[in-house]
């Protein structure tokens, strides 16, 4: 038995990222565990291009959460994959993006293996480092963006969005903050209260990877302004900090180009 048939025996659970949505980013693994799936759980960001690389006869079930509207609540889909794993199923769990970046596969894992279920992670391109690519960005700079930061900035209805805003302010870092198109607002307020200047550059990617990529240059203080031309259904990300300024050397503070 090779080692491909050997990491998804029946009763398996794999947690696939299926990548930003462009299928030439997904990878050659995640490929093979979608031809190889008895029964795929999709969530509602994974495209149709990604979709139709797995085979007709297999089972396609959405279990996706987008804008709040949700198909299945976290605890029915634990369930469903346990069931699944229990009935001999080789089983594919698709999430978009990489599966252990906000995708809360630890949950799913967690429930898995407290029944004796085998699960395994299949990383993907998240949507930050595709996002950079499509905009010749680096999501670091020597000397000028030394951390870099992944945040969400999905909070429950009604409540405030809790973050630690004086540590996310560093004028080292660049942020790239998920889900956060509903909260530009508050997070342009909450860094420029902390000590981010306003005139930090930002860059909203908008449906990453796809034909239908928008990447919006900017800055902190007109991040609200930016992001009102883009639908609530548009999955999109923003990135805060030096490195996201557009391409070109004159971006750039005279010590980063010392350093280059």
């Amino acid at each position: 038995m090779s080692h491909r048939d050997d990491d998804f025996a029946p009763g398996t659970v794999w947690l696939v990222g299926a990548g930003p949505g462009d299928p030439d980013l997904l990878t050659r693994k995640a490929e093979r565990l979608l031809r190889q799936a008895d029964i795929v759980f999709q969530d509602a960001l994974v495209g149709p291009d990604i979709l139709a690389l797995i085979p007709a006869d297999t089972d396609c079930v959405n279990v996706g959460k987008r804008s709040g509207r949700h198909s299945k609540e976290q605890g029915s889909i634990n369930d469903l994959l346990l069931a699944a794993a229990r009935a001999g199923r080789r089983v594919v769990r698709l999430k978009g993006g990489d599966p252990s970046i906000f995708g809360r596969s630890m949950e799913e894992i967690a429930h898995l293996a407290a029944a004796g279920v085998r699960t395994h992670i299949c990383p993907g391109i998240t949507a930050a480092s595709a996002a950079a690519a499509g905009a010749g960005l680096s999501l670091t700079l020597r000397g000028q963006a030394r951390q870099l930061t992944f945040v969400t900035a999905h909070a429950r209805a009604g409540e405030r969005l809790e973050l630690d805003w004086p540590a996310l302010a560093s004028d080292q870092a660049t942020l790239a903050i998920y889900m956060g198109r509903a909260a530009a607002a508050d997070i342009a307020r909450e860094l420029i209260a902390a000590g981010r200047s306003p005139d930090t550059p930002v860059m909203i990617a908008v449906n990453v990877s796809l034909p239908s990529e928008r990447l919006i240059h900017g800055r902190l203080s007109a991040l609200a302004f930016l992001v009102r031309a883009i639908s609530d259904s548009d999955p999109t990300l923003l990135l805060i900090g030096e490195a996201a300024a557009a391409p070109g050397y004159a971006s750039l503070k005279p010590a980063a180009l010392a350093l280059a």
